[in-house]
């Protein structure tokens, strides 16, 4: 038994005894209509407020529930409520872990009221802020638990550290909430409590109203999860390593980088990102012979820089320099603004930076008089090239111009079209909500019709996790969900590298001599498991938001007739100087495998131990105090 099975174990366990110990407590009706209503009012709390990253009102409900009502009450509350809002926001292995914590902060309420339930304002803020972090830490410890790998307390910081933004919103969304609702909320469940009667039906008719509103938000007010679509595009990566356009379609390098930067942007390193022993790196050094335009060398360049990978010397070429020749005398790239915006991202991305200046006086000379820019200057002005052109130049009072033109071409729903006259599509939203990240504006913020373009984006997430290219089509999935992902993340260009997961060393006995073939590992290797990033943010970059049959490197300028090319371009690269791959095992005698070589990973015994002496002193302990208390 490995020790994710055994955690789940312990956490089933804790579930059960939970909703156990209020069965047993034998409430009066009263109180378990006014649970569930609790239960509704949370999952409310959660769902109207998906559109914040990391907002929510049910931590402080659910503490308010087990001050007023007791531990058993405040636990059935959290667990439900947990339970229930994910199926509007998505059911998966998450499910249990935030039913569990939830179902924690009830009874860490209940323990608040030992003291006497005359708390104060600020008392009350303050325990649901360190409810907040607490729940934050132990679904941070649910992805190791979840996903396996390394059981370590390194692992543990490393996980803890990357959440701090989410944490931090958590708890600073449960303080503010927690004044302004706090004290008057908690006299009202203690007044119920006391008298167990219903005194105003109207307060019933409230919380169910509520439920009935939390059912009807619709899909496009949910936050978009970044780690559902991380996971989506691992599971359609192709046995080359890379990925095409849907996963029908065979691998080639421009969707392989679109592919890479969505992962890194969503905390994954593509050198951990494997299917039968290869990595999308050791797909694009096969085909690094192919890049030729500039887009091609910019996308592949921002794709390496984000998993560690030096673009100087990769599979024998110097993409750094191939890109910078391609410098007009005006400082252009192919004549293009997005062309030009993408190639001096990725320049200052490699440190390079001769030449840059010129570039950019070319690309402010080209900005249209509304702020936009367009896909040849003077054309009219679109959403994917003004998203890039503002990354190009970030904090410059040309980029805020930028930024208005963005605000005035937001269509109703809160999404971008492709230039004047094409269709909004996931594509060109995304392009402008890393324009505005880029100037340092908060996409959630900046509407149309009410929607905001994180809204829109979010209404496009299937069920499986991939984005759709707008309402009506699904084409090109894998290349959409790619671009998506860095916008949801919150990520404009460049991405910064990604840390690696910790690379188990293989025992010398059995090591081979690494390959210097040009895939990134033999067919044999073993993959290694990944751990998404929890995000409540709300994807990538990506060409131009247009149909994507007609993206590609054309050739031609938008007014010859070819369509405008993405930012990036299509095409590929891989890296030489990727870290070390894991080798592949000579095989052992049968003998060997069979007495000892099997070794799936962390003996189960330690964590098994561990949750079984918290789980006992969770539950242990409340049952003495409500022996203690009379709960």
């Amino acid at each position: 038994m490995s020790w994710e099975t055994a955690s789940f174990l312990i956490l089933g366990a804790v579930l059960l005894g939970g909703f156990v110990w209020y069965e047993r407590s034998r409430p009066p009706s009263q109180v378990v209509a006014l649970v569930a209503a609790l239960a509704a009012l949370a999952v409310a709390g959660r769902v109207a407020f998906a559109a914040l990253p990391n907002v929510v009102a049910t931590t402080d409900i659910v503490v308010f529930a087990g001050f007023a009502l007791g531990p058993a009450p405040g636990f059935a509350v959290g667990a439900l409520g947990g339970l229930v809002s994910n199926f509007w926001l998505g059911q998966g292995p998450w499910t249990p872990w935030q039913m569990a914590g939830w179902g924690m902060c009830g009874i860490f309420g209940a323990a608040l009221a030992l003291g006497g339930r005359n708390v104060g304002r600020l008392t009350l803020a303050a325990a649901c802020g360190f409810a907040g972090i607490a729940y934050g830490a132990l679904l941070n410890f649910s992805l190791m638990a979840t996903y396996g790998g390394d059981l370590s307390l390194e692992r543990f910081l490393a996980l803890e550290s990357r959440a701090v933004p989410f944490d931090a919103a958590h708890a600073i969304g449960n303080v503010a909430l927690a004044l302004l609702a706090g004290p008057a909320m908690v006299r009202m469940l203690i007044r119920f409590r006391e008298r167990f009667e219903w005194r105003t039906p109207a307060v019933v008719t409230g919380l169910l109203l509520t439920l009935v509103l939390a059912a009807a938000v619709p899909a496009g007010a949910q936050a978009s999860d970044t780690g559902r679509a991380a996971l989506w595009l691992q599971s359609v990566q192709n046995p080359d390593g890379g990925w095409g356009s849907s996963p029908d379609r065979d691998s080639s390098a421009d969707i392989t980088s679109w592919a890479m930067l969505g992962l890194e942007a969503a905390g994954r390193n593509p050198l951990d990102v494997r299917r039968r022993g290869r990595s999308p790196v050791g797909f694009l050094r096969a085909k690094v012979s192919e890049l030729t335009s500039s887009g091609d060398f910019a996308r592949t360049i921002l794709a390496l820089k984000g998993a560690g990978v030096d673009p100087r010397s990769f599979g024998g070429r110097n993409l750094v320099a191939a890109l910078a020749k391609r410098r007009r005398d005006n400082g252009s790239y192919e004549g293009w603004p997005s062309s030009t915006a993408f190639a001096v991202i990725a320049l200052r991305s490699a440190g390079a930076k001769g030449g840059l200046d010129r570039s950019l006086s070319w690309l402010a000379r080209a900005q249209n008089g509304n702020g936009g820019w367009g896909d040849v200057p003077g054309s009219p002005s679109t959403a994917d090239g003004t998203g890039a052109a503002m990354q190009a130049m970030p904090g410059s009072k040309v980029a805020r111009r930028g930024l208005a033109y963005l605000r005035k071409a937001q269509r109703p729903g809160g999404g971008y079209m492709l230039g004047g006259s094409g269709g909004v599509n996931s594509q060109s939203t995304a392009w402008a909500v890393q324009g505005m990240l880029a100037v340092g504006a908060d996409p959630a913020k900046i509407r149309a019709g009410g929607k905001s373009a994180l809204a829109h984006l979010a209404a496009r997430q299937a069920k499986d996790g991939h984005y759709t290219y707008s309402a009506s089509s699904d084409q090109t999935p894998v290349w959409v969900t790619g671009q998506a992902l860095a916008a949801t993340a919150g990520k404009p260009f460049p991405i910064s590298t990604v840390p690696r997961k910790p690379q188990a060393s293989p025992p010398p006995a059995f090591a081979a001599p690494p390959s210097t073939s040009g895939s990134s590992s033999t067919p044999g290797s073993p993959s290694l498991p990944e751990v998404p990033k929890r995000s409540l943010s709300e994807g990538g970059a990506g060409s131009t938001g247009g149909t994507p049959g007609n993206r590609g490197s054309s050739g031609l300028p938008p007014a010859a007739g070819g369509a405008a090319p993405p930012p990036g371009g299509l095409g590929g690269g891989g890296q030489e100087g990727e870290e070390p791959l894991p080798v592949e095992r000579a095989p052992a005698p049968a003998s060997a495998r069979s007495a000892g070589d099997a070794r799936p990973g962390p003996s189960p015994w330690a964590p098994l131990g561990i949750g079984l002496a918290t789980g006992g002193l969770a539950l242990g302990g409340v049952l003495f105090l409500g022996r203690r208390y009379g709960w």
